[in-house]
């Protein structure tokens, strides 16, 4: 055999392992990147639906809050007070309570001037079941069904008269939130609530009630589409008595729920004291052969469970997808590198164009890192590439960084108001404030609208707590001027920050430790941002 011939033989020979070699690591490297972004997109996944149960938990939190004040603003209303002020020397009776007034033509005109308060009022709020006005000891004095007025008395034994009372004056401001019932009247599921009247001395002399038909909430929250998880269902459950406020059907409401998680749940939280601030976790589960994921948020300010469920197969379908993508992207590459290996044997030509295909597929996997590992509006990196990160800082004691959150608040309000390319100029303008007064340091973008910085410690321009938390206030104070939009409106941003020094090993927690201190702080404050070290 000639010398010429070997030497083709043997570059033929290097060129096959080095193909061969070039498959495993390309192959190695779609099974990583396949398992990475299909833990990390379920990750964001569970916590986009937790974000989601939050968002419920408030829209009925506040709900509730817009029943309480339209009860508190109702009993402040001079009829209101006026009569319940001849409780006081008027005894109110079970029937007849105007014929027992006597000649009192006062009480009388005040019955009727607060009876006509009463309807008027109620016209106005929507899904109404019934409000009124009781005297201390429960006589109905005035009602939105006129006919109840003075003919009835809803809680005759004194037990249960002082147990109403005793839970007013524990209430807040006199306000005694009764949770879900079957209204007695309708037979349907309402919110019901009693509000104490005081007079001047402060001496309780009546209260009004209300109730609300929980259908409003339930139409409240069905209107809010959720992108991603179109054919998720709602449930929520009162922990204090174990039964459903509302589930998948109707036939649920107010009876008790029978299902072993939603009983662990309430065995877990129905303890909880009411101050401790919603909580928010997942879990999985298989129901008919079907796998599902769970949120759920505890309102322990309620004793309220709300949970959403949806089949795993629409929740990840991102990560199903993506993982079908690199499926069919190294399955591309290998047929192109048997391809062009089987060519290669042939001639010496090929061999150039099978070089350069692997240098274009070099330029498509580190197309594909960038727009896995960054986001395309902002530029930064993204939770992703936070995730990574946070394993390859240093675990060593010594090691220390500070790590600040900036939280867009009421961002979904600025995208609904103004528009998601309004929503878009703001994401891009606190990125170029983050930028301007933290040059060349590492910023990510670990939500929808939240961002952290993170900053060595070992900086000369942050030495010390107080040289970050004043740079901090500053660009706090930069964020929040006017942003100007095309259409010629101003949006006036509002900012949750948050700021920790960590010392030690570092992981994707982080995000969560920051994100419950803005929760808990609420709007930030020149000057009076939380900062902890840990």
């Amino acid at each position: 055999m000639s010398k010429t011939k070997k030497n083709q033989q043997k570059g033929f020979s290097t060129l096959n392992l080095i193909l061969v070699i070039q498959l495993i690591v390309i192959l190695a490297l779609s099974i990583f990147i396949t398992i990475a972004v299909s833990n990390a997109t379920k990750q964001n996944t569970i916590e986009h639906l937790g974000a989601i149960s939050d968002e419920r938990a408030q829209i009925v939190k506040s709900y509730v809050s817009n029943c309480e004040n339209t009860l508190r603003a109702f009993s402040k209303a001079k009829q209101v007070t006026d009569l319940l002020e001849y409780s006081k020397t008027v005894k109110f009776g079970e029937i007849g309570t105007l014929e027992e007034a006597g000649p009192n033509a006062d009480v009388k005109k005040a019955q009727k001037e607060a009876q006509k308060f009463t309807t008027e009022f109620g016209n106005d709020v929507e899904n109404l079941e019934g409000l009124w006005i009781g005297s201390w000891e429960t006589h109905v004095l005035t009602h939105t069904n006129d006919k109840l007025a003075g003919a009835m008395q809803t809680r005759k034994e004194g037990s249960r008269q002082a147990e109403l009372q005793n839970a007013m004056e524990a209430g807040d401001r006199g306000l005694y939130d009764a949770g879900f019932i079957i209204s007695p009247g309708s037979g349907k599921q309402c919110i019901s609530m009693y509000q104490a009247v005081y007079d001047a001395q402060g001496s309780h002399i009546g209260f009004a009630g209300l109730g609300i038909y929980t259908s409003g909430v339930i139409d409240t929250l069905n209107s809010v589409p959720i992108r991603g998880v179109e054919n998720s269902t709602y449930t929520m459950i009162d922990a204090a008595t174990g039964n459903y406020i509302f589930g998948i059907s109707e036939e649920l409401m107010a009876t008790p729920t029978e299902e072993p998680k939603y009983l662990e749940l309430i065995e877990r939280y129905k303890n909880t004291p009411a101050d401790a601030g919603d909580i928010t976790d997942s879990y999985t589960f298989n129901r008919g052969g079907k796998n599902y994921v769970a949120v759920y948020t505890y309102i322990p300010e309620y004793k309220w469970l709300l949970i959403i469920e949806d089949q795993t197969s629409e929740a990840f379908r991102l990560r199903n997808t993506m993982i079908i993508y690199l499926g069919i992207f190294g399955i591309v590459i290998l047929s192109l590198i048997i391809v062009f290996n089987i060519i290669a044997k042939r001639q010496e030509k090929v061999n150039q164009k099978l070089i350069s295909t692997i240098a274009k597929n070099n330029m498509t996997k580190k197309s594909l890192n960038t727009a896995m590992f960054n986001d395309v509006l902002t530029g930064v990196s993204n939770r992703i590439s936070f995730s990574i990160n946070a394993e390859k800082m240093s675990s060593k004691p010594t090691d220390s960084r500070y790590f600040v959150m900036f939280n867009i608040a009421d961002f979904s309000e600025i995208n609904t108001t103004y528009g998601n390319d309004a929503g878009d100029t703001i994401l891009v303008h606190t990125v170029n404030i983050l930028r301007e007064f933290f040059p060349e340091k590492e910023i990510y973008r670990t939500g929808s609208d939240e961002f952290i910085v993170v900053v060595p410690t070992d900086d000369e321009d942050f030495r010390d707590s107080k040289a970050l938390m004043d740079k901090v206030n500053i660009a706090f104070r930069m964020l929040v001027v006017p942003v100007d939009l095309d259409n010629g409106s101003k949006v006036y941003t509002k900012y949750k920050i948050a700021a920790v020094k960590k010392t030690g090993g570092v992981d994707s927690s982080m995000i969560a430790v920051l994100k419950d201190m803005t929760n808990k702080t609420g709007e930030a404050t020149y000057g009076m941002i939380d900062y902890r070290e840990i």
